[in-house]
């Protein structure tokens, strides 16, 4: 932490109160003079001078203190606490004290050993999505024979527990297919082998457990009528149904292309995984004091995410925690642990931009403007009123800094990481032995 010891001089601070003065004049009674016309010094006379400060000291304050922490030459990382507010010989002083960026080491960053899994993609993951596929342009048709599991039958149902009808047992033309679950133990089972115009009676009994506490644990009967037996009937896996679903005029392409897709998947998991696993170790290395004020803006940061998440599908943070029955002291410390290792992994790459001399070009900064304006939808302009040039290079530096501990790293199988670490731990062994 740092503290500040912040003066405004006379004449700056005179200014303020004397604007402080035009723009509540109209405000303040002084007998003899009508309202807004009373000299500031006749003011000050019947109320004293300090009637002006307040308003003159929160004027002043804000740009004090930045041309403060510019001369001090200082990086700060919290909010800044204000105290000890004066006026001494018309001049205005304060004190701030802020948490600044700190001083931190970062052992090896260069040669890390990673985990980085293999990626493959096998005939039968291609087949499984092009058995998805064909699912989903299945076409629904009626079928004049029983039901089986698996098809969808269109039925009534009237059901009695104790002989007496009960809310919500009863519908009309109801759709379900068989073999879903949707109904309770025992529902489904007793309608398979049942044709269109069949009638009987379904006995069941509700679970212990039912969400109708009148109904748990009951015997009923339902009383079904089956109205139409409906099977799916997938498409036959052929060119023709390559040229149907996708722009290719083969089955062969189609799988080619599935499989292209799934590969790619795979590969950007495992360099997620990659990533996530070269961090770990990296910010394992990182040294130096960090003040508790940079984990609290990041979990600011990451709040203020969720909340606008949440009010883009209608919902107000203040809401989703009564939902959820949480306590915003609780939600925020749910993000506590995902906080400190983001503000740890912009330490490590921060420093490692510093030790490389990493550094962002105009025409860099350029190009990403660009990119997010045709991300986004607007001009380059309104992005770059949104986001600050500063904030912007830091993004980009970082980013750099993330490439090149990437690409000197050295990506291990699993397996091999884990033979790796099993040997250090023996070596650790002997060395401990007299």
């Amino acid at each position: 932490m740092v503290m500040l010891s912040v003066t405004v001089d006379k004449e700056t601070f005179d200014k303020a109160c004397d604007k402080a003065y035009h723009q509540s004049v109209k405000r303040i009674n002084v007998p003899g003079f009508r309202k807004g016309k009373a000299p500031r010094k006749m003011i000050e006379k019947m109320y004293g001078p300090e009637i002006f400060y307040e308003d003159a000291m929160n004027a002043c304050y804000p740009d004090a203190y930045e041309a403060a922490v510019a001369e001090a030459g200082i990086e700060p990382v919290g909010y800044p606490h204000f105290s000890d507010f004066d006026v001494q010989d018309g001049e205005f002083v304060f004190k701030a004290q802020v948490a600044v960026y700190p001083e931190v080491t970062l052992k090896d960053y260069k040669g890390v050993e990673a985990e980085k899994a293999e990626v493959s993609v096998s005939d039968e993951e291609v087949d499984t999505e092009v058995e998805h596929l064909a699912d989903r342009n299945a076409r629904i048709v009626t079928v004049d024979r029983p039901a089986q599991n698996g098809d969808t039958i269109q039925f009534d149902f009237d059901g009695y527990v104790d002989g007496k009808a009960f809310d919500g047992g009863k519908a009309e033309n109801y759709s379900l297919k068989l073999g879903s679950g949707m109904f309770i133990p025992g529902f489904e089972e007793q309608l398979v082998g049942k044709k269109a115009g069949d009638e009987c009676d379904v006995e069941v009994t509700f679970p212990e457990d039912y969400h109708a506490k009148e109904l748990a644990g009951k015997p009923a009967v339902f009383k079904c009528k089956v109205h139409e037996v409906k099977e799916s009937q997938k498409p036959e896996l052929d060119d023709e149904f390559a040229k149907d679903v996708s722009e290719f005029d083969t089955l062969a392409e189609l799988k080619a292309d599935i499989k292209a897709k799934i590969l790619e998947s795979k590969q950007h998991q495992a360099d997620a995984a990659f990533e996530e696993s070269l961090l770990t170790k990296i910010i394992e290395g990182l040294e130096g004091e960090i003040p508790e004020d940079m984990f609290e803006r990041q979990l600011d940061r990451i709040v203020e995410d969720f909340s606008y998440r949440m009010q883009m599908q209608g919902i107000g943070l203040e809401a989703y925690l009564k939902m959820n029955n949480m306590e915003p002291s609780a939600f925020r410390s749910m993000f506590r642990e995902q906080a400190e290792r983001q503000v740890r992994v912009r330490l490590a790459l921060d420093t490692v931009a510093k030790l490389e001399n990493l550094e962002v070009s105009a025409e860099e900064l350029d190009a990403e403007y660009n990119r997010l304006a045709e991300q986004y939808k607007m001009e380059a302009s309104r992005v770059r009123e949104l986001i600050a040039e500063k904030d912007l290079k830091a993004d980009l530096l970082t980013q750099k800094a993330l490439e090149l501990v990437k690409n000197a790293a050295k990506a291990v199988a699993p397996k091999a990481a884990e033979e790796a670490a099993a040997d250090a731990g023996e070596e650790k062994k002997a060395e401990k032995k007299p």
